[in-house]
């Protein structure tokens, strides 16, 4: 994570191989290359996320400067 303002999470991964994905990040959510493998996306509470096809990200909740995060394997 790399901030929490305004009911979104920002955060930024780093992904292995070519290519990416993200779908279904709520909050309408945004992401863009970050260079060297990674991206950087943010997402409010609500459905999750699915990255690359195979990890699934939920904003459980946001409280001030602190959320919580769900984060399993995708399907």
């Amino acid at each position: 994570m790399t901030a929490i303002a305004g009911g979104e999470v920002d955060m930024v991964a780093e992904l292995t191989g070519s290519g990416y994905s993200i779908s279904g990040c709520s909050g309408g959510g945004s992401v863009s290359s970050n260079g060297g493998g990674g991206v950087a996306f943010s997402c409010g509470e609500g459905p999750a996320a699915t990255i690359n096809d195979a990890m699934s990200l939920k904003i459980v909740s946001i409280m001030d400067a602190s959320a919580v995060l769900s984060i399993k394997p995708a399907g």
